[in-house]
């Protein structure tokens, strides 16, 4: 199956700034998460994928079209939902998801049937015949992800969908995302600074650092377990009482909140799995071991790693 998107030196240098530099990339199917700090280049590698800013060098092909010959059909078949507000505050989301479906093709019917239907999706179908000034900024991001959806694409570019929600909007928003790939099938492609986001979503992940890749693979290669072991105990003084215990054993442990990490690897000094000898430990001491599992990277984790790594002189860029 051909790539969703694949780049080739994409390249984008506004003089002061190089946005992109020698971008080699291959997307696929499903939901990919594209992960970097603001000026990382995600808006403007979207941007340059529909056609609507040029590229300075290298090119890109978005489901089979070239980005610098076949702008139109590209747009035609993508949805985008872009990171600013945009929207008519005078026009109601019903009216404004009719007039995107018909300027990418639909006729008049079949529009208003697939913004009834977008609208009713995303969860707007209540407040669909109001002016869209008076929404709030979740109900903006609402209409902006109906209109994205309403000529029925092969493809959603999501810029930044959970900026400047609320934890609840965010929530709602993600499961949105969640479903245009699980349920719709669409290949989606979002983006954001907030790491953890896209670790609920997204099926892949890519990591952008100062125009260039630091990193892609499957959200799952991301989240590999770290070989530590994460341990919460209940009882009186019971971190401390329970560090001691396994520092006297042999084990080495390092408090995280109200938890101690252990090494998975670990063995006493007389040689007991350390899974064993935490239970134990916490039976003798009369506590209650309320967790005792494998603690997994998170994306915010990796990130910081390959992104000191990708800073320092000794690594090379070539």
């Amino acid at each position: 199956m051909e790539a969703v998107v694949q780049t080739r030196g994409l390249t984008k240098d506004y003089g002061s700034v190089l946005a992109l530099d020698a971008l080699d990339l291959e997307i696929g199917a499903g939901t990919t998460g594209l992960v970097g700090a603001n000026g990382a280049g995600k808006s403007t590698l979207l941007k340059i994928l529909l056609g609507l800013v040029p590229a300075t060098r290298g090119g890109a092909r978005v489901l089979g079209h070239e980005i610098a010959t076949e702008g139109p059909a590209i747009r035609a078949a993508v949805g985008y939902l872009p990171e600013h507000d945009c929207l008519p505050p005078d026009v109601s989301a019903s009216d404004f998801v009719v007039h995107m479906a018909m300027m990418s093709g639909l006729p008049r019917v079949a529009a208003r049937e697939r913004a009834a239907e977008v609208l009713r999706h995303v969860g707007l179908a209540e407040e669909r015949y109001r002016p869209m000034g008076g929404y709030s900024t979740g109900m903006k991001q609402k209409a902006k992800l109906a209109q994205a959806l309403a000529h029925d694409p092969r493809l959603v570019l999501l810029d930044e969908p959970t900026n400047g929600l609320d934890p609840a909007a965010r929530d709602e928003m993600l499961g949105l995302v969640q479903r245009i790939g699980r349920d719709f099938g669409i290949a989606v492609i979002v983006t954001s600074h907030l790491l953890g986001e896209l670790e609920r979503v997204s099926d892949h992940v890519v990591v952008l650092d100062g125009g260039r890749l630091l990193r892609a693979s499957s959200t799952d290669e991301f989240l590999d377990a770290t070989g530590v072991l994460l341990v919460e105990v209940l009882g009186d003084d019971a971190q401390a009482r329970m560090a001691q215990a396994l520092n006297r054993s042999g084990v080495a442990t390092v408090a995280r909140g109200t938890m101690l990490t252990v090494d998975a690897t670990a063995r006493a000094s007389d040689q007991v799995d350390v899974h064993d000898l935490i239970r134990d430990t916490a039976s003798d001491l009369g506590l209650g071991l309320v967790r005792l599992q494998v603690d997994h990277r998170h994306i915010e984790d990796v990130f910081a790693t390959d992104g000191a790594a990708a800073s320092s002189p000794e690594v090379s860029h070539d």
